[in-house]
């Protein structure tokens, strides 16, 4: 699989929520709110949760790598998405966490 860049995965990210607006408007009359992207995105993330306790042997399932990666996969488009609709950077966020992160452990 090709490798994609921070910037080509925002654009990307962006593409395909604006389809999911469209969509949303279509079946609903209105778009999500950035309230309703967020709860979505938990809902994604403790599913990443679940699949991992199953993949780890932890919970009744199994076959659950497919569905893993595509929950982290989503969780990280979700984030992306988050963070356009509240006008934040996400690679600057995520330079700031990692710069920051960093420091605090070299002391």
């Amino acid at each position: 699989m090709e490798k994609t860049d921070f910037d080509t995965l925002i654009e990307r990210s962006k593409n395909i929520r604006t389809a999911y607006h469209q969509l949303e408007l279509q079946h609903h009359g209105s778009k999500w709110t950035i309230e309703e992207d967020t709860l979505a995105f938990l809902t994604d993330a403790g599913l990443v949760g679940r699949n991992t306790m199953s993949q780890q042997g932890r919970w009744p399932k199994t076959e659950t790598d497919a569905e893993l990666k595509h929950k982290l996969g989503e969780c990280v488009w979700w984030l992306t998405v988050i963070a356009d609709r509240m006008n934040i950077d996400i690679k600057d966020a995520v330079e700031h966490f990692l710069t920051k992160t960093e420091n605090l452990l070299e002391k």
